[in-house]
């Protein structure tokens, strides 16, 4: 894939919404210890830039899943590449993800982690593509509703290219 990429969402944007949620996730956690896994690797920028933003004590772990591999349509095959370090049973658990499509990946996370007894877990997630979704999932947290393209920067990629863009943008 080569091209320009057009800008989809600016930085600005991006900065002010994670502000939001954090402002959010600080209140809705308040008094309680938030557990944050990361699902590698395309939410790292986001889940950092949350997590500065967020004021009760955090932990960070980490996931890797893949169902797209080097294509930009989902394979429909979840794959945990890196499970979880620590156990969640008992914790207030946030899954951050970069962005939801299909929903699979994230439906399939969500029982997998429901599975293991947390005393809460949600979603939050800084892109969302409805016109995508194939498999409803509950997300409590939503930084942006997107059109149905294929999006990168802030952490999300093509080939793992792109990913250190401040911005959301549409490869054209």
């Amino acid at each position: 894939m080569t091209g320009n990429v057009n800008v989809l969402i600016p930085e600005e944007k991006v900065t002010q919404r994670i502000k939001e949620l954090a402002e959010q996730i600080s209140k809705d956690y308040a008094g309680k210890q938030l557990h944050l896994i990361c699902i590698l690797k395309g939410s790292v920028v986001f889940s950092c830039d949350l997590a500065k933003r967020i004021t009760v004590p955090v932990i960070f772990d980490f996931m890797s899943v893949s169902s797209y591999g080097s294509e930009t349509v989902s394979s429909g095959r979840v794959r945990i590449l890196k499970d979880l370090d620590e156990s969640i049973q008992g914790k207030d658990v946030l899954i951050v993800e970069d962005i939801i499509d299909s929903g699979r990946t994230l439906a399939y996370l969500k029982d997998l982690l429901s599975s293991r007894a947390p005393a809460s877990l949600n979603i939050c997630t800084l892109l969302d593509k409805p016109d995508r979704r194939e498999t409803e999932v509950d997300v409590k947290y939503v930084g942006f509703e997107i059109p149905d393209k294929f999006v990168v920067g802030y952490g999300l990629d093509y080939n793992q290219l792109y990913r250190n863009l401040p911005y959301v943008g549409v490869v054209e």
